[in-house]
């Protein structure tokens, strides 16, 4: 399951809505928005995310949560290291070959660690 995909589940949740019911009012299949909230498929379009925020008329910053979510949810990412150093690449690969063992706990200290980081300028 994907950040995005866990906060679409609660939404629904909270409100008590089915995935069938809510699928039909957005105009996607019950199917796709099972594999969304499960993490089987990616990041919704534009179009779709902005059908599920006017679907569950959310606002302002609940509204950019849901965004940001959105953006780090891929459950396929790749990551380019060229130019950077190999500690950097190092800890690419061993992130990818460890992400299965790492515990709910490492998961969320390591998530702040990183951020914690300050903001770099992109060029």
């Amino acid at each position: 399951m994907t950040p995005f995909g866990e906060k679409l589940r609660d939404l629904r949740a909270e409100r008590g809505i089915s995935q069938k019911e809510m699928a039909k009012a957005i105009g996607v299949s019950a199917a796709y928005l099972s594999a969304l909230e499960h993490g089987r498929r990616g990041q919704p379009t534009w179009d779709k995310l902005q059908r599920i925020i006017q679907y569950f008329n959310i606002i302002w910053d609940e509204a950019e949560e849901l965004q940001k979510l959105a953006l780090m949810s891929d459950p396929r990412i790749t990551i380019d290291t060229g130019g950077l150093s190999p500690a950097a690449t190092e800890l690419a690969n061993l992130l990818a070959a460890k992400i299965g063992e790492i515990d709910a706990e490492t998961a969320q200290a390591l998530i702040q660690k990183l951020k914690s980081l300050p903001e770099r300028r992109r060029r």
